[in-house]
């Protein structure tokens, strides 16, 4: 996944307003205790964080 199709899902499930700021301050056990910009800084693949985020808030299948 790249990372422009990550964010745009992000911002399909979440509202381009909340998308970054739920990236930004929302801790997921998922992801090691980081937040989704800290686990791709930390080199986490798009793919495996939006998986992360999919099992965390349930988005729906449709968008996963």
């Amino acid at each position: 996944m790249r990372l422009t199709n990550f964010w745009e899902r992000m911002a399909e499930h979440f509202g381009a307003g909340y998308a970054d700021s739920f990236a930004r301050d929302h801790v997921m056990t998922e992801l090691g205790g980081r937040t989704v910009h800290q686990a791709l800084d930390a080199g986490w693949e798009a793919k495996d964080v939006w998986r992360a985020v999919c099992s965390a808030m349930d988005v729906p299948a449709p968008l996963r």
